[in-house]
């Protein structure tokens, strides 16, 4: 039986303002306030980071941010660092977003930068790998997860390698309304688990947490939590509500 600790983790992306995240907190504090079988991570927009830290202060809730770059400081308008996010308050952050990916030219060697980034700044990397809907009809989710892997993390450290969380997210299932079922996701997490194996051993595969991302929803959050190869999940339109990021939590 795996020891592993699930995680749920709620991806805002870019929603909510600063006084919309504090009665997000107010009202969900109280729904998770005796959840102790999983970590939670709530990762708001960067405005709301501030507010975000001050309103889980006291709880088992713990703040990630979307997004970090690569240097500490620099002559890179618009962009964070990870000593900025650590000293906000932030102990997660999202790295490899679909997202980032398809709309800002992330790749697998940006990817890497950051993880390293991240975990210099004592951040725990929410590490995103997935393919997209052609490459699954392609038959070639195979060979996407593996070039992710390797070339976003293959580079660690073993050491590296055991602070990081990976999230399988398809991009075919992602706000899209369309879930991998608990099999098609448990699939992909044993080729994750695989290749983890491959490069760093079987210890270091066996205590990776892979969480599932793509429409997750307090109706299919059970389903997936049954399989397991999945360690939790990286919800992003559900998490918005507290209610039902609550329903998740408690899966």
């Amino acid at each position: 039986m795996s020891k592993r600790i699930p995680v749920i983790a709620g991806n805002w992306k870019m929603y909510k303002s600063v006084a919309e995240t504090a009665e997000f907190f107010e009202k969900f504090r109280p729904l998770v306030g005796e959840a102790t079988h999983c970590e939670i991570v709530i990762a708001p927009p960067f405005p709301a980071l501030a507010a975000a830290v001050e309103a889980a202060r006291g709880s088992r809730i713990r703040v990630g941010a979307q997004n970090l770059h690569w240097e500490k400081e620099g002559a890179f308008t618009g962009e964070v660092s990870g000593p900025m996010l650590a000293a906000a308050g932030c102990t997660h952050v999202i790295i490899g977003h679909s997202e980032r990916r398809q709309y800002f030219g992330e790749t697998d060697q940006t990817v890497n930068r950051r993880i390293g980034a991240a975990l210099e700044a004592g951040l725990a990397p929410i590490v995103c790998v997935g393919e997209r809907l052609e490459e699954r009809e392609g038959g070639r989710t195979e060979a996407v997860l593996i070039q992710q892997f390797d070339g976003g993390l293959g580079g660690l450290t073993p050491e590296q390698f055991s602070a990081i969380l990976v999230a399988y997210e398809p991009v075919w299932a992602i706000g899209t309304g369309r879930t991998a079922t608990p099999e098609i996701a448990a699939e992909a997490h044993r080729l994750i688990r695989d290749c983890a194996a491959r490069r760093f051993g079987a210890t270091a595969a066996e205590n990776l947490r892979i969480l599932y991302g793509g429409s997750v929803k307090p109706d299919n959050i059970r389903g997936l939590m049954a399989r397991p190869e999945i360690d939790g999940a990286l919800v992003g339109g559900a998490s918005l509500d507290p209610r039902s990021m609550a329903s998740i939590v408690h899966f």
